[in-house]
């Protein structure tokens, strides 16, 4: 008797729940997520370095309910007397320079020296779909496991400069929950990647060598913000190259004007696949922050940066103000009509919308 031929789209049978968890378990988890806590017991329980609740307020805050908006900024104005504590670190390049393993390799030698890592990673939103694939714990294997590490995937949405829309505020609750070094990942490199220059004390640009990306990077501006080019992947066949280019950006450097912190940028070679040159840089990091700290640039950096901040938070928020009018949102509609038919311009149309509401 011929064998049935089996479908390639049947189920096979799987592990049974009760063997691989109890009851109780299961009980124990549905019931937390119906909980959900007051402002005061999340605000209690990240100055106790509570990470699930740290979690949860992040996602408050990156909320775009109307509803969790005030909770949000109680829960940020509770924590910003425990804020400003740690080490903020903008990581930036190309993508495929090796960005999430170097910050692997870079997380695990700070929190080997007893440090407490957040890791903000930010991931390119789709701008067809919206989505993103968030998909940096995978690359993080070993530091997620780390338990003096935190890594927080966010989507970039709609934000110009690569970072997202309340990265600023996870900074603050990051510090609360007692984190000493704040690294965040950006989407990738470009003029407006810079965002992210102002929100951090040290600015990192890993580059690679041998893949014409010397030249670009002289010419964009963003090598201006950089304290430390760290020219990554400088293992086996590609070390000389990586030398070459160390020299390379080295001359290029001095051609850019002296930084107001009297920092004068360096220039190394790392290899996160093979932890080499990784203890190094942090070396310089803690050489930048005592020097900025000792000519008071460290402080200035801060309070510029929260100028810098106010005036964006106001603009956000009156341009959410805006296109969430139920007035604009109906003369919006009909304006693109026109524009559509040729009955209008944009910039007529624009003025039209900016004056319906005076």
């Amino acid at each position: 008797m011929a064998k049935k031929k089996q479908s390639a789209l049947e189920e096979k049978k799987g592990v049974s729940i009760s063997e691989i968890t109890s009851q109780s378990s299961i009980d124990l988890i549905k019931s937390k997520r119906k909980f959900s806590p007051s402002e005061k017991q999340l605000i209690d329980a990240i100055l106790s370095r509570d990470i699930t609740a740290l979690s949860r307020a992040i996602t408050l805050i990156e909320s775009r309910n109307p509803k969790h908006l005030e909770k949000a900024n109680s829960i940020v104005k509770a924590c910003l007397p425990y804020a400003n504590q740690s080490v903020r670190i903008g990581v930036t390049g190309v993508p495929g320079v090796g960005k999430s393993t170097f910050i692997e390799a870079f997380g695990k030698h700070l929190t080997n020296l007893g440090k407490r890592v957040a890791v903000l990673a930010i991931d390119p939103s789709s701008t067809i779909t919206k989505g993103s694939i968030l998909g940096d714990k995978t690359r993080m294997e070993d530091l997620v496991k780390d338990e003096n590490a935190f890594i927080r995937p966010s989507a970039s949405g709609d934000s110009l400069g690569g970072v997202a829309r309340k990265t600023r505020e996870t900074i603050t609750l990051c510090e609360a929950a007692g984190f000493d070094v704040i690294i965040i990942e950006t989407v990738g490199v470009g003029q407006s990647e810079t965002t992210v220059h102002s929100m951090v004390d040290f600015f990192l640009l890993l580059k690679l060598a041998g893949a014409g990306d010397e030249l670009q990077g002289i010419k964009r501006g963003i090598m201006e913000m950089a304290d430390m080019i760290a020219i990554n992947k400088a293992d086996g066949d590609n070390l000389k190259p990586a030398q070459l280019a160390k020299v390379e950006f080295n001359s290029a450097l001095h051609l850019y004007p002296e930084k107001p912190s009297q920092w004068h940028p360096k220039v190394v070679t790392c290899s996160a696949i093979n932890n080499e040159g990784i203890d190094t840089i942090w070396n310089t990091i803690l050489e930048f922050v005592d020097l900025t700290k000792a000519n008071n640039h460290f402080e200035d950096k801060r309070y510029e940066q929260n100028k810098y901040w106010l005036i964006q938070t106001i603009e956000n928020q009156l341009k959410s103000n805006f296109f969430n009018h139920s007035k604009i949102k109906d003369a919006l509609t009909e304006q693109l009509r026109l524009i559509e038919s040729n009955m209008t311009t944009p910039f007529a149309a624009a003025d039209y919308l900016l004056n319906l509401l005076k």
